[in-house]
């Protein structure tokens, strides 16, 4: 198995490129902030959730990196539904747990590729967290490593599959035993205002 992947998905856009992108992003109906670091893309996070909230951190790298993950799940502010789902037993309360993990208030999580004409694309081996971020979710909010803009959807396709499918599938086997495939791509075109919040960080973040 390889891990290597081309060099031009891991480099970081131009400041040019990243502030037209997110401003396709808004045409499309994405609320988007722009931040320099992780510090300051978690405590953005975790500043836009009101206390009590409930909050789905879907898996991903990229909040493992910032450390949302832990802040949202550990840190006694929010309704942690992961923690929720920690204590359920999937072969009797399957149906519970998809309504919870698909219904919170708030779906965090990342994507693998922002077009720089405003398209979001996720790809997914189960699609378990694709359900809140179409529409079971009050509030999603994407962290995205800026790396991930491309130009368009055929450079999306490409950085999924050459990019971040090799890296996941190293993580997969590691952490669970079982390689990854790419089973479903979700490609968000445009949303209503003020349901996705996308928060573009200026660092290499995620696959």
């Amino acid at each position: 198995m390889t891990t290597s992947t081309p060099l031009r998905f891991d480099l970081m856009p131009e400041d040019g490129t990243i502030a037209s992108t997110a401003e396709s992003l808004e045409e499309h109906g994405f609320a988007v902030d722009v931040v320099d670091d992780v510090d300051a893309a978690r405590a953005l996070v975790i500043g836009m959730i009101p206390d009590g909230s409930s909050v789905m951190t879907n898996t991903s790298v990229t909040l493992e990196e910032t450390g949302i993950a832990s802040a949202v799940n550990e840190g006694g502010l929010f309704d942690s539904v992961r923690t929720r789902l920690g204590e359920l037993d999937f072969d009797s309360q399957a149906r519970e747990m998809k309504v919870l993990a698909n219904q919170p208030d708030f779906a965090l999580g990342s994507v693998q590729a922002v077009t720089q004409d405003g398209v979001l694309v996720l790809a997914s081996f189960s699609g378990s967290q694709l359900a809140s971020y179409v529409w079971g979710a009050a509030n999603v909010i994407f962290v995205v490593g800026a790396q991930k803009i491309v130009p368009d959807l055929d450079w999306a396709r490409r950085r999924i599959f050459e990019h971040a499918l090799p890296l996941e599938d190293a993580r997969a086997f590691a952490s669970y035993g079982m390689n990854s495939r790419v089973r479903k791509i979700l490609e968000v075109h445009e949303e209503d205002p003020g349901r996705i919040h996308v928060v573009l960080v200026r660092q290499v973040l995620g696959f």
